[in-house]
Formats: structure tokens, C-alpha cells, sequence
């Protein structure tokens, strides 16, 4: 009951903090929001005209304006062009906007749902059950041989969910400790399966592909490919939008939030599987693109604090703007060649993971995995 008590005072002065100038917090959410939005424009603006083909800003909302109606007068740019700015790049930047804001929305609930600063969404295993994201067409214009892992995608990814859930849960309870520790687990596993199919896979072209689509990427997406992902960002963020108070409460820990009246057990369990859910869609659109949902919550919550009625649409917006500028660099940094946008997001994510598991080690508040 101390225990309690204490986190329980902890949360109302937490409150009483927060009460004490609700428009300053107001104002700085505010403009906080529609920075980020400007930026997540211009963002997708550059994304449009930067390439291996530059098309000027000006052409670039010509084009975009033109495809929307808003423009009658007679196109001045090449068919060329428009085809790469709205068949090509436009799909990209949408799914990069997408993936990213999803990624940290995903990464920012599950932080606070395993009490853990170090917690992504990869954390759940999901990611390594999902060797192909795309049809078998994906490895070669003929279909794959059987060793190779895009035969088994239909499944994967349900089976990876299944088995982390069913490890994690013991007594009709999931715990935080569990629940990272089996989705580290299934992970390990699932990846060595697939390394183990790519290593069999006779046919290189194959295993290029499939392993271009482990590093994370972006590229040959078209308009089609868009939907799900969409509809899996828009479903996540509404539901973790109504569930941000209990969000708030688990941060106090459990005994506090049980006694704050939340069923912390069946809240633990719906919301690992609708995190579980969004990050597998987002994985198999775009593949796992890792240490977003890591990095993002903690930059945007030196802007706007921890109530996640505020982390979590400033942490939407900040993930998109970081993905479409990572992708932007990942096609132009090494041009012609592409480099996977995974590999950039963990050249910056790694040194950030370290930094802040150092910085709560010496702050005390290392948790280990629970």
C-alpha cells in the first residue's frame, strides 16, 4: 500500500504541475503541432523534387496541383516527370510519412506499456515474422524455388503474433518482464529461420531481394500499396488517442493504475495486440525500419512533456517528417545506388540508443528489460 500511496501522491502532483499552467502547455502543444506540420510539407515537398532525376519545386507543385484540379492552366513539364513525381515518388513519401508516424506512435504506447524507455516496436517480435512484404514477383520475374522465405509469407506474421502472446501470458496475466522477454525470444528464432532459408536459397536475385527487404526500404511501392498501411495508422492512433489517460496511469506503475480503477491485465493484452497489429502491417508495406519508434518519443517529449495526449500526435507528426527526410538522404547519399532507409535510420539510432541507456544508467532509472 506504500507503494501505492506513493505512486498515487506522485501522479496527482504530477497533475497539480500540470493544472498549474494549462495555457502555456496549450500554446507550446500548438505550436509545437504546426511546426511539425509545416515541416512534414516541406518535407514532402523535397521528397517530390530531390532524386536521381531533379524536378524544381515550383514543376513539382505544378504537378501536384494539376493532378488535383486546383490547376486548369496547360501543363509545362514533360509527361516524364510527371509520371516520376506522381506514379513514382508521390507513393514513397506517403508510406514514409505513414510508416514513420506510425513506427513512433507504436514506439511511444509501448514504452509506456512495458515501463520501459528502451522498448520499440520491433521489441514484440512481429517484424521477424514477416520474411516478404510483397508477392513472390518481388524476388524475380519467375516464381520463387521452394527454400525461398517468400513462399511462407502468408503466415509468418500471424504465427509470430500467436506465439509471443502466448508465451508472454502465464496465469491469465502479461506481464511487462514477459512480454519483452518473449518478443526478444520469438524474434531471435524467427530471425534464424530466415537467415537459414536465405542461406539455402540457390537463386541469387532471390536472395538479394529478400535481404534489400530486411534492411527496410521504401522503394518499388505503388498507389495500392498504400490503403492498409493508411487504414492501420488512422485505426492505431484513434484507439491509443481514447486510451491515453490509462496510458498515463500505467506510467505510475501497476499497483497505482489498479487502484486508479484501470484492469491493467486486459488493458496490457488489447493493446499488445493492436500494437502488434500496426507494426505488422507497417513492416510488411515497408519492412522493418528500425530505432524510429525509439528515438522519436523521447525527442518529441522534451517539446511537449508526457501526457500522451500530447506525445502522441506531436510524436505521429515527428515520425513521418524523420522518415521522409531519412528516405530522401538514403536515395541521394550514395546516388545512383540506393541505400536502404533501414540502414540510415540505425546509423542514427544505434549512438541514440546508447546515449540514453547511458543517461538513465547514471539518472538510476535502468530498468533492465522489465
Amino acid at each position: 500500500m506504500t507503494r501505492t500511496a506513493t505512486a498515487t501522491s506522485a501522479e496527482g502532483s504530477l497533475r497539480g504541475r500540470r493544472a498549474s499552467a494549462p495555457g502555456e502547455s496549450r500554446t507550446r502543444l500548438t505550436v509545437t503541432l504546426s511546426l511539425l506540420i509545416a515541416l512534414l510539407g516541406v518535407s514532402a515537398l523535397a521528397g517530390l523534387a530531390i532524386g536521381s532525376v531533379q524536378v524544381p519545386p515550383g514543376q513539382v507543385w505544378g504537378i501536384v496541383t494539376h493532378a488535383l484540379g486546383a490547376d486548369r492552366r496547360p501543363p509545362d513539364w514533360s509527361r516524364a516527370r510527371e509520371t516520376i513525381v506522381l506514379d513514382v515518388r508521390a507513393p514513397r513519401v506517403l508510406l514514409g510519412a505513414v510508416t514513420g508516424a506510425g513506427l513512433a506512435v507504436v514506439g511511444t504506447a509501448l514504452q509506456a506499456l512495458v515501463r520501459n524507455p528502451l522498448a520499440e516496436p520491433y521489441l514484440l517480435g512481429v517484424s521477424s515474422g514477416r520474411p516478404s512484404a510483397r508477392s513472390p514477383s518481388s524476388c524475380s520475374e519467375s516464381p520463387c524455388s521452394a527454400p525461398c522465405p517468400c513462399r511462407w509469407r502468408p503466415s509468418w506474421e500471424r504465427w509470430a503474433l500467436l506465439l509471443v502472446y502466448a508465451t508472454a501470458r502465464t496465469g491469465g496475466r502479461i506481464t511487462s518482464s514477459r512480454l519483452v522477454l518473449s518478443g526478444v525470444a520469438i524474434a531471435a528464432m524467427l530471425t534464424a529461420v530466415l537467415d537459414l532459408m536465405l542461406l539455402t536459397t540457390d537463386r541469387g536475385n532471390e536472395t538479394r531481394a529478400v535481404l534489400a527487404w530486411t534492411l527496410g526500404g521504401l522503394g518499388g511501392v505503388d498507389w495500392g500499396t498504400l490503403w492498409l498501411p493508411s487504414t492501420a495508422l488512422l485505426l492505431g492512433v484513434g484507439v491509443l488517442l481514447t486510451q491515453a489517460r490509462n496510458l498515463n496511469l500505467l506510467l505510475a506503475g501497476e499497483e497505482a493504475a489498479t487502484t486508479m480503477g484501470l484492469d491493467v491485465a486486459r488493458f496490457r493484452a488489447r493493446l499488445f495486440v493492436l500494437l502488434s497489429l500496426v507494426t505488422g502491417v507497417l513492416v510488411a508495406a515497408a519492412g522493418p525500419i528500425g530505432f524510429v519508434g525509439l528515438m522519436t518519443p523521447h525527442i518529441v517529449r522534451l517539446f511537449v512533456g508526457g501526457d500522451h495526449r500530447r506525445v502522441l500526435p506531436t510524436a505521429a507528426l515527428g515520425g513521418a517528417v524523420f522518415l521522409v527526410w531519412a528516405d530522401i538522404a538514403a536515395r541521394t547519399v550514395a546516388a545512383p545506388m540506393e541505400i536502404p532507409v533501414g540502414v540510415l535510420t540505425a546509423l542514427c539510432g544505434g549512438p541514440f540508443f546508447l546515449w540514453l541507456m547511458r543517461r538513465d544508467a547514471r539518472r538510476g532509472t535502468d530498468r533492465g528489460v522489465a
